[in-house]
């Protein structure tokens, strides 16, 4: 029995226009609503698709059904009119447990291998991901692999997202996805308080990294994670030092030790196409 409840849904369309920090891309793509992790920071605890829900984000999955036949459609009509770029996934995790069974995300990179956009970044922090190597390789340069990797501390991911796979899973699958020709990223978003060697673990598998915080990431300068008491977890840890705009700063410098200037991004700058 899961811990969540699961919905089916029967969605009337798959591709959203991307706006705001997704502005680099012309379009979302969500396999599901929800997501399971329910990360204690995620900024879409305070959007109105979970604070008119009613329930705790993180206790509810709602599936989206026959996802892709529709994508085929909608991915046709939006390739006639340009160029198509894809953000998978901006308010869900394309690879959370739930996928396991219902391989509604396999199924939108199965659509994307046959007719493939110009581009498509999967963001996720699930070693999950690993099990789509096929269909990545058959995308080749179109695709991107982001895995979140906020730290290199484990005790630290446990205090923000519990629910959230243990970070040298993720470290191993994104490895073993570069090994394997797949064009990949770490993610250090949001930034989390993280040891000195968290560079050289994250350069021993990426050779690329994107930095980001609350207060660039979170679509409000910061407000928005404001708003879910973020800061408390901080002041629990004794960790307050990291919480600030220019916390990011002591994982940047920390990273110039290991990687050139070129392959450590900035914020959206890091998740564009």
């Amino acid at each position: 029995m899961t811990p969540y409840k699961l919905l089916n849904k029967y969605p009337k369309t798959m591709l959203n226009k991307a706006t705001g920090f997704l502005a680099d891309y012309t379009h979302s793509l969500n396999p599901y609503t929800g997501c399971s992790f329910g990360c204690a920071y995620c900024y879409v605890r305070g959007m109105p698709v979970s604070t008119f829900r009613g329930e705790e984000w993180g206790s509810w999955v709602d599936i989206k059904k026959e996802a892709a036949g529709l994508l085929e459609k909608e991915l046709v009509r939006a390739k006639s009119k340009g160029k198509v770029t894809i953000f998978m996934s901006s308010s869900t995790d394309p690879y959370q447990p739930v996928e396991v069974q219902e391989k509604v995300t396999r199924s939108l990179l199965e659509v994307m291998a046959v007719n493939p956009p110009d581009f498509l970044l999967v963001q996720t922090r699930s070693p999950l991901v690993q099990r789509d190597l096929d269909l990545f390789l058959k995308l080749k340069e179109r695709v991107r692999i982001s895995m979140t990797i906020e730290t290199d501390l484990d005790e630290i991911r446990k205090q923000f997202s519990p629910s959230a796979p243990p970070i040298p899973a993720r470290l191993k699958a994104l490895g073993e996805l570069a090994k394997s020709g797949v064009p990949v990223q770490a993610a250090i978003a949001p930034v989390l308080p993280s040891s000195d060697a968290f560079p050289d673990v994250l350069r021993s598998v990426v050779d690329r990294v994107c930095l980001d915080d609350y207060f660039m990431g979170d679509g409000s300068g910061g407000r928005r994670t404001r708003g879910l008491g973020i800061g408390s977890i901080y002041e629990k840890l004794g960790l307050e030092d990291w919480y600030g705009p220019s916390a990011y700063r002591i994982v940047y410098e920390r990273l110039l030790g290991a990687f050139d200037e070129a392959q450590i991004r900035i914020s959206r700058e890091g998740f564009a196409p």
